[in-house]
């Protein structure tokens, strides 16, 4: 009788509802799984690694030596790796010495020296950007980009124009492997001294 009321209304039957209803609840994206489930699968997981290294302990104290060691040394490895990535994560610290300046200045001219002026232009680029620095008009990181310091720089539109040349040609002669001849590295090395000496300290 309600059935037969319903279809005359346009209302669709209640058997049918409770089927169109039961059908889109089964599909699996209304499927929710108690995360303390997972939890308790991890946790089972767990409980079984470490039965299975008491087990492995007592029938082979050697070889479980051996994974110890191999475990540790790798851990000191991460650890090690991990102090290595901070370090040039994290800002420098401010007062930067002149020394690194004339380390890198250093280094550049014992790399020219030996025929390798790709590696001295990356030498020679850091020390220019570690005099900015120390001129205060920008700031020196080592996670930064070299292009990155051609916006920064509080710099002329002459001085800026010179930084982005020796970018240019940093991208292109050490991350494009284009060989950089003494000619090239001169002419470079020139433009860094011509920068570095006209930019006055803020």
């Amino acid at each position: 009788m309600i059935a037969a009321q319903a279809s005359q209304v346009g209302v669709p039957p209640p058997d049918s509802l409770r089927r169109a209803i039961r059908e889109v609840f089964s599909r699996s994206e209304f499927r929710w799984e108690d995360s303390r489930l997972v939890l308790h699968w991890l946790g089972t997981l767990w409980l079984g690694f470490l039965d299975w290294l008491n087990a492995f302990q007592k029938t082979h104290p050697t070889r479980f030596a051996l994974l110890l060691a191999v475990a540790i040394v790798a851990l000191a490895a991460i650890l090690v790796h991990f102090v290595y990535i901070a370090l040039r994560i994290l800002p420098a610290p401010a007062g930067r010495p002149v020394d690194d300046v004339r380390a890198h200045l250093t280094r550049a001219v014992e790399l020219a020296a030996a025929g390798r002026y790709t590696d001295a232009l990356a030498h020679r680029f850091v020390a220019l950007v570690l005099q900015l620095d120390a001129r205060h008009v920008l700031r020196f990181r080592p996670s930064k980009t070299p292009a990155e310091y051609v916006g920064e720089a509080q710099v002329g539109a002459e001085d800026r124009a010179g930084l982005g040349a020796l970018v240019s040609a940093l991208y292109r002669h050490v991350f494009a492997a284009v060989p950089c001849d003494a000619t090239t590295y001169a002419t470079l090395g020139t433009l860094a001294d011509r920068v570095g000496e006209r930019v006055a300290p803020r």
